[in-house]
């Protein structure tokens, strides 16, 4: 909304009040491209970096709610593979709809799809030469060989992984957000991990 209102010229509170609605009635936004700032979900997930599932049989509660946000509050175990909970979890906070599933490679076909990389896109992965196994993160970077992600249970914790651009399957953006603008990823994360469990 911020987003819209800023060129709008109204004050950017994120509020659709009645200045607001007035003016989106009258814009044409079927083409409506958010600007390169971070989006909403992205900055929520930046929070939780570091954190790590419980060790041994201790359950981490941080971990554990983000299957409940997701819509999983069945699954009360850090234990269980938790990519797709996280990605699901951050998007329902940030107020968007996540896949429904907790099969990273759901988010393959979810929403919308980018044909390139952009700034807190979903992007999923194959693992292996599984049809069905995969990974799945938030875009925080890219270069012609890597696409560097942000997401939990890289290495059993949120973190920053890099994983050969070979291996991604889709880049996807939740239809509800206008279409990011094009803009240059950063080519290189400092302290960037690369070959991390994601299972």
């Amino acid at each position: 909304m911020t987003a819209f209102q800023r060129p709008a010229g109204l004050v950017a509170d994120g509020i659709a009040g009645l200045k607001t609605q007035v003016a989106l009635q009258k814009a044409d936004i079927s083409e409506w491209r958010e600007a390169s700032e971070q989006p909403g979900w992205l900055v929520l997930v930046e929070g939780e970096l570091g954190v790590r599932g419980g060790a041994g049989a201790a359950n981490n509660p941080r971990v554990v709610k983000l299957f409940a946000d997701a819509g999983f509050s069945c699954i009360k175990q850090d234990s269980v593979a938790w990519c797709a909970a996280a990605v699901g979890g951050m998007l329902k906070q940030a107020g968007h709809k996540p896949s429904g599933s907790l099969a990273a490679r759901s988010y393959e076909g979810w929403s919308v799809g980018l044909k390139e990389p952009a700034l807190g896109a979903v992007a999923t992965k194959k693992r292996g030469n599984s049809s069905w196994l995969g990974h799945v993160g938030f875009i925080v970077g890219a270069n012609s060989r890597q696409i560097f992600l942000l997401d939990g249970n890289q290495g059993d914790a949120w973190s920053v992984a890099a994983f050969p651009r070979k291996e991604l399957t889709a880049f996807r953006w939740p239809t509800d957000v206008p279409l990011p603008a094009p803009h240059t990823l950063p080519q290189t994360i400092a302290g960037a991990r690369s070959g991390v469990s994601e299972a």
